[in-house]
């Protein structure tokens, strides 16, 4: 299969693709998607095999505005609208009850479904085209870093997927955040673009889930993306040190191999570099979550272009979005995590 390269000119193209039963890569804010027709369970199929998914973990399907969550959705609560009245278009998805026709193969045959507005306007623009809700899951091979540009995800996914349309660099860097509205009180799946904070502003109280900081057992189900499995993993095995910017960075300093590779904050990079041959990425000033968000990633998967045998990641506090840097960091590491 030869993969289309496709501007934001060229639009229809992909929305008739994905009419079509195809897969095409769109842009997200949060990150670049692998989509395809979310009412078509054969072309949905084709993304576990495009990806290497599991098939226990569940997908989202996207929407160009909240009028089409009673297509697809029954027992939506008032929550969701006043979520949506929120913070969509945007990083959210929200678990609801789904509608009996939506197919098992998105929803891992649960009787929920997450649904999310993406904020990206040629994303919206596309879905609104094909006139179809898109199950899309991150644009990369299962459990590497998430793509944030079109570039990387056609390092992964050139000659498996039909198309890829280039809308630039995605502006938020981690995925969306899923909030969970079929229990009381609702529950965080995934952290993300909105913050717990955010979502505590609006509803009150919000429970975390287990999976949030520690990994899922092996006969836990999950109830959205990103939440069972090892994700976002480069191929060298990751160590994430949490605790004052400081004294993360000299515990870096002294505990890294000379030839180890290193994600840290910009004010700390000139340290871990220091008489050493380590390859030091920056990940954003200490004091900024917002830009360590967008080069989280970017940073995990530089390293695959390398031969660093080991990488450490210095790692932000878990207020506001530092908390789903912190889980993309933690499952790329296993949750492999040293405090100091």
């Amino acid at each position: 299969m030869k993969t289309e390269y496709l501007t934001e000119q060229e639009l229809e193209r992909a929305a008739k693709l994905l009419q079509g039963g195809g897969l095409v890569g769109i842009p997200t804010e949060t990150v670049y998607g692998l989509g395809a027709n979310g009412l078509d369970a054969e072309a949905v199929s084709r993304i576990f095999v495009a990806k290497g998914r599991p098939q226990d973990n569940p997908l989202i399907l996207h929407i160009p505005e909240a009028g089409w969550l009673e297509r697809y959705c029954e027992r939506i609560p008032h929550s969701a609208y006043r979520l949506a009245e929120r913070f969509w278009p945007g990083p959210m998805t929200m678990i609801l009850p789904r509608k009996s026709f939506i197919p098992d193969v998105v929803t891992a045959s649960l009787d929920t479904v997450g649904m999310r507005c993406p904020a990206h306007p040629l994303c919206r623009a596309i879905i609104e085209k094909a006139d179809v809700p898109v199950a899309a899951p991150s644009g990369n091979t299962s459990g590497r870093p998430s793509p944030t540009n079109a570039n990387d995800m056609l390092e992964d996914m050139d000659g498996k997927i039909d198309a890829i349309v280039d809308g630039g660099p995605c502006m938020v860097g981690v995925e969306s955040t899923i909030i969970d509205l079929t229990c009381t009180p609702p529950r965080l799946l995934r952290p993300g673009g909105i913050t717990l904070e955010q979502l505590r502003g609006v509803l009150g109280e919000v429970d975390v889930d287990p999976a949030v900081t520690r990994l899922m057992g092996a006969g836990e189900k999950p109830r959205a993306p990103g939440m069972k499995y090892r994700h976002y993993a480069p191929k060298a095995p990751v160590t994430v040190v949490t605790g004052d910017p400081v004294r993360s960075a000299q515990y870096i300093h002294d505990h890294a191999g000379e030839t180890d590779g290193v994600i840290c904050f910009d004010e700390f990079v000139a340290l871990c570099r220091e008489k050493s041959s380590r390859v030091v990425l920056n990940l954003g000033p200490a004091c900024d979550q917002q830009e360590q968000a967008r080069h989280v990633f970017a940073a995990l998967r530089s390293f695959d272009h390398t031969t660093v045998p080991a990488i450490w990641a210095q790692c932000p506090d878990s207020t506001g979005i530092g908390l789903a840097i912190a889980n993309r960091l933690n499952k790329a590491a296993g949750f492999h995590i040293v405090e100091v």
